[in-house]
């Protein structure tokens, strides 16, 4: 099992509640007011192989797929 900080259980957990799938706007709207640095965390999750989208840090408009559940 991979160790995930708290922010990273946020936004694992929340991508689990929605089908596995999401656009990055969705996430960073659901976690502004609980943390910052949505993109870097999302990246660090993608080296992880935890989550993908297109390119090393998603756009605006990525679409962020769950890929393993931890």
């Amino acid at each position: 099992m991979t160790d995930l900080n708290e922010n990273e259980e946020v936004i694992v957990k929340f991508l689990s509640e929605n089908d596995g799938k999401m656009n990055y706007k969705s996430i960073q709207t659901h976690c502004e007011e609980k943390f910052e640095g949505v993109r870097l965390i999302l990246k660090k999750l993608k080296e992880k192989g935890l989550v993908i989208f297109e390119g090393i840090i998603p756009g605006f408009s990525a679409e962020i797929t769950l890929v393993k559940n931890p």
